[in-house]
Order: C-alpha cells, then sequence, then structure tokens
C-alpha cells in the first residue's frame, strides 16, 4: 500500500505543476488574454482528488499496518495473485451480452427507441449466463 500511497503523491505533485504552468500558458496567450479558468479548475480538481487519495491510503496504511507484497523485497510475483473466480472458456453468453449492451449505448447515441430493442437480448443473455451451470451436462 505504500507504493500506491507515493504514486498518489506523485500524482498531485504532477497536476499542481500541470495546474501552475497552464496558469502560465494560458496567460500568455496573446490571441485571448487572460486565465482560462474551466481547465485550471479541471486539472487543479485531479489534483485535489489524488491528494484526498493518497492521504486516505497513508491513514488506512498506517493503522492497519497491513502489507502488501508489493511492498516487500522479498515477495514473488505469485503472492500478489488474488482468486478471480471461475469463469466458463467456451460461454458465448458473455458476447451476446455485451453486443445487447453496445445495441443500447447505440440507442442512446441515435435514437432512444433502440435502446429498448436491447431490452429483450439483455435479459435472455443475462439469465442464460446466470444459469448456464443449471443445465445440460453441468446440471446438479
Amino acid at each position: 500500500m505504500r507504493a500506491n500511497v507515493i504514486l498518489f503523491w506523485v500524482l498531485t505533485g504532477f497536476f499542481a505543476l500541470s495546474a501552475a504552468v497552464y496558469i502560465f500558458w494560458t496567460a500568455i496567450d496573446e490571441r485571448e488574454p487572460g486565465v482560462e479558468w474551466v481547465g485550471l479548475v479541471a486539472i487543479s480538481l485531479s489534483g485535489v482528488l489524488s491528494a484526498f487519495i493518497a492521504f486516505y491510503l497513508g491513514r488506512v496504511h498506517k493503522e492497519q499496518g497491513g502489507e502488501l507484497p508489493e511492498d516487500r523485497l522479498d515477495a514473488n510475483i505469485d503472492d500478489g495473485d488474488a482468486e478471480l473466480g471461475f469463469f466458463s472458456p467456451w460461454s458465448w453468453w458473455p458476447i451476446l451480452l455485451a453486443g445487447s449492451a453496445a445495441l443500447a449505448f447505440l440507442g442512446l447515441a441515435v435514437g432512444v427507441w433502440i435502446s429498448f430493442l436491447a431490452i429483450g437480448p439483455a435479459l435472455v443473455s443475462l439469465v442464460g449466463w446466470v444459469y448456464e451451470y443449471y443445465r445440460g451436462n453441468f446440471a446438479r
């Protein structure tokens, strides 16, 4: 966790430096004199957000005292592997569900009525994916 804290503090410094450069760069612009506030606020708030995350992670690390594998010099690569779960390599349901989601987002971009066409395939794909091990050779 210490590595994450250091990375977020470095990111905070980067955003602070970027905000300072952005103020200078927009102030010397000859076409539009003055500071461009939208970009300055966005870059500054990104720095504030990364500082919040760094502070929070630092406090959690200090209170709990736990060490992650990336904090130890004697750790192996396998120490950081977590169990991600079981996934079916032959399942077609995630592809169909992704197609339904793509159709829904296409409907949001083009016409809302297309999103309604995605509801049926999305429900069938989701139910099929959840219950694929309750049919056929894998039924219990």
